[in-house]
């Protein structure tokens, strides 16, 4: 796992450095009650801070080897959405994220999201 301090020591850009380390985002706040209407994630690393029951997230697009971290410290469960046409865990268009868990995605394919949840 690249850490972001020893990228940029090795003389590379601030960009180039999100770009292989992932960017972060936080204080984030789940919204809506559909995919049509979640929040659509653009950080590699999320952390909710707020949510109320059943609002949501959307993954970015599936492309194979993309990853995602998901933080929930909502205090509500909160759905992640898969764009049209792929799925998670092999069968589902969307998934649930209890408070207080963390989840990694990664896309197995062009259309396949797998998840791991923190116990």
């Amino acid at each position: 796992m690249p850490i972001p301090s020893r990228v940029l020591a090795s003389g590379n850009s601030p960009l180039s450095t999100i770009s292989i380390c992932g960017d972060g985002a936080t204080g984030l706040v789940a919204v809506g009650s559909t995919i049509a209407d979640a929040l659509q994630l653009s950080a590699v690393w999320n952390t909710i801070t707020t949510s109320s029951a059943s609002t949501g997230l959307i993954l970015p697009p599936t492309e194979v080897g993309a990853v995602v971290g998901i933080r929930n410290d909502s205090g509500q469960t909160i759905v992640l959405y898969t764009k049209s046409g792929s799925t998670i865990n092999a069968a589902a268009t969307s998934f649930n994220i209890a408070t207080a868990k963390t989840v990694m995605v990664f896309a197995t394919s062009a259309t396949t999201w797998a998840a791991i949840t923190t116990a």
